[in-house]
């Protein structure tokens, strides 16, 4: 909660100063759900916060121990057979947000994302691609979406180390990503809307809905 210091929120969600400032450093390993559920209550996180904090408790693996892991090339024919079937533009991107697959209408909506020799990756596009500014219609909110999608998918998958390795790229790269990364926001990206400016199409405006593939 904005305005309260660390001795406050300790001392709301029933713990030592000393106990929180240890979890807020990220050693948090170990914490009790009814911990967890104070702090929660005390910062008034939403559902998403909340998860991502519980995954954070569940799952922190040391930088020491990730393990190496390659990203997904694509998916299997039948999604792609279901992407070609839709009559709207749609695409498939992993946690480091790689589009992995789109159909026609995808690659035609997101065609500066594909314009490059290396994979198309939403959030490197974003963050260090100078057409990205003028391509979104909202840039500044597309960033601190994707910074806070990063931020929600590492913790659910603090192993995975493609997701780590585009993080990692972005902070190094980007003064912007570290400032949006600083915001400790998470989001999860389910249905909104979204204004683009196409270079060929000119302005479009879209309402998505995205959801989860099993892998």
């Amino acid at each position: 909660m904005k305005g309260l210091r660390r001795e406050e929120v300790a001392q709301l969600a029933g713990v030592s100063a000393g106990y929180y400032t240890r979890l807020e450093r990220g050693r948090i390993r170990g914490a009790s759900d009814a911990v967890l559920e104070s702090i929660a209550r005390v910062l008034r996180m939403n559902d998403i916060e909340r998860s991502h904090l519980f995954n954070l408790a569940r799952g922190f693996v040391p930088a020491s121990q990730r393990l190496e892991e390659s990203p997904a090339e694509g998916v299997r024919p039948s999604v792609q057979r279901v992407l070609n079937n839709l009559s709207v533009p749609a695409i498939v991107y992993n946690p480091a947000h790689d589009i992995v697959a789109a159909n026609e209408g995808g690659r035609a909506l997101y065609y500066p994302h594909f314009d490059t020799a290396d994979r198309p990756n939403i959030a490197r596009f974003i963050f260090l691609d100078s057409r990205a500014r003028s391509y979104y219609g909202d840039w500044g909110q597309a960033r601190r979406m994707t910074a806070a999608m990063l931020r929600l998918y590492v913790g659910r998958d603090p192993l995975n180390q493609a997701i780590t390795a585009v993080i990692e790229e972005l902070s190094d790269r980007s003064a912007l990503f570290r400032q949006d990364w600083a915001r400790q926001e998470v989001y999860e990206h389910r249905s909104g809307h979204k204004t683009f400016l196409h270079p060929h199409l000119g302005p479009i405006a879209v309402t998505f809905d995205g959801f989860e593939m099993p892998g």
